[in-house]
């Protein structure tokens, strides 16, 4: 069973008597092809302010196209036509019972459960015109993973530690994300009314739920992507997010 098939039950995944040690398998994405893959963009009041973007009344809102996820440790790999690759550490939910025209009083129990995207930008294509889809989608832009966690896990997503780093030879480690989802301005039960309102919500639908403070171009001076570098995403109670990052062949 795949893990669309098993979302779309309803139910928690069952005890299996098949184990494996971590380092003999390989981890894919958990939704290596979501039906959708929704991002909210400005949904921290920091990031906004950072931007030099008014704080939304309404959730911005954006995809990438699905055959651009990868999973852990796959290479992001940026692309020759860019030289402004950003990172963004995002929180996402993950749709299990879908529908339309959801209440936000009846929201959370539409979701199955929470992982970690990177909403990877090349702030050059996305800056071009008023849309951002093309800076947002070139090829691996979406690492996400390495665990779905179920909803029963997470007792108050709304109160999760997340942080981004990067690793590289010249700079070692540097810390360049860190808030708390209590300080998204859209909360899920607002999302998914309002997304919604507009189309109904599949099983295994992700909404990426914004990225706090601390992104490369808005930092002084910039900090871009670089090959070499691994970027490390970290949300309370989801485990890490490890992908290193090569030059486009």
């Amino acid at each position: 069973m795949d893990m669309l098939t098993l979302i779309a039950t309803g139910k928690l995944p069952a005890p299996s008597d098949l184990t494996y040690e971590l380092g003999e398998v390989k981890l894919l994405a958990p939704i290596p092809r979501p039906p959708k893959l929704i991002c909210i963009g400005l949904n921290y009041r920091d990031h906004a302010e950072e931007t030099k973007n008014a704080i939304p009344t309404v959730p911005t809102i954006f995809n990438k196209f699905t055959n651009v996820v990868i999973g852990p440790g796959d290479s992001i790999v940026l692309p020759k036509a860019s030289s402004r690759p950003d990172y963004e550490a995002e929180f996402a939910f993950v749709i299990g019972l879908g529908g339309r025209h959801i209440s936000a009083s009846r929201a959370m129990e539409h979701v199955y459960g929470y992982t970690m995207v990177n909403d990877v930008s090349a702030r050059d294509f996305q800056m071009a015109t008023s849309q951002w889809l093309m800076g947002k989608t070139f090829d691996t832009f979406a690492p996400m993973g390495p665990w779905l966690v179920t909803a029963d896990e997470i007792a108050d997503p709304h109160a999760l530690d997340i942080s981004l780093e990067i690793i590289s030879k010249e700079s070692g480690t540097e810390r360049l994300q860190h808030s708390n989802t209590r300080e998204l301005i859209f909360k899920i039960p607002e999302l998914i009314e309002y997304l919604s309102t507009v189309v109904t919500l599949e099983p295994g639908d992700v909404v990426s739920t914004g990225t706090p403070a601390g992104v490369g171009f808005a930092r002084k001076p910039p900090r871009y992507l670089k090959p070499g570098d691994e970027v490390v995403i970290r949300v309370e109670g989801l485990g890490e997010l490890r992908n290193p990052c090569v030059a486009e062949a």
